[in-house]
């Protein structure tokens, strides 16, 4: 897991550096499905709440599940990296209208 959180530090800052910002318009209107698909990301991948957490760098999975159940809606940070850790965009996390591959 180690391996993982390194890539996801060095790609964070990658994006950071290049200044790459979430279209607010789009966190604010369109991600009723955001949990949705991420529990089904998590579950396609075979992984528990816990084992998510831990691999997008969180101490407990207390926040997956309320990610998962909409009831919190996620920063930027956090869907850059389960858009990497899953191999998705941030796009296919975040718009309803389009759908995981």
């Amino acid at each position: 897991m180690s391996f993982i959180k390194t890539v996801f530090t060095r790609d964070i800052l990658y994006h950071s550096s290049l200044n790459v910002k979430l279209d607010s318009q789009i966190m604010n209107t369109s991600m009723q499905r955001f949990g949705e698909k991420l529990q089904k990301l998590r579950k396609q991948h075979g992984m528990t709440l816990k084992e998510l957490a831990q691999a997008v760098g969180l101490t407990a999975h207390g926040h997956i599940s309320e990610l998962e159940s909409g009831k919190k809606k996620p920063t930027s940070e956090f869907v850059l990296k389960v858009a990497f850790l899953f191999n998705v965009t941030a796009d296919q996390l975040m718009r309803d209208d389009l759908e995981l591959e």
